[in-house]
């Protein structure tokens, strides 16, 4: 028995016109995404530990980063609005 594999091309025609034009929008996109996915598991894999400790540990150190970030954006904010109430109450 065997089996037919159709060509991405075939199958690409086959699709709904509107499906063709996102996937073609998409492309760009899930292709960028793919090469960081790549790049990381390359980056992972120069480790001496397992590749999944290492990618809890990178997704653990960006999400500290994440909150650390946040937090910074929030004190800014706050700065600035006491900042522009100190000025409305000079200025009045």
């Amino acid at each position: 028995m065997y089996y037919v594999t159709p060509a991405e091309g075939e199958v690409f025609k086959r699709f709904n016109p509107d499906l063709q034009r996102r996937n073609l929008e998409l492309r760009e996109q899930r292709l960028k995404n793919n090469e960081e996915f790549v790049s990381k598991l390359i980056e992972y894999s120069k480790s001496d530990k397992p590749i999944w400790v290492v990618a809890a540990e990178d997704e653990k150190r960006q999400k500290a980063e994440q909150v650390k970030r946040a937090a910074g954006e929030l004190a800014d904010r706050e700065r600035i609005r006491e900042e522009m109430r100190r000025a409305q109450v000079d200025g009045r």
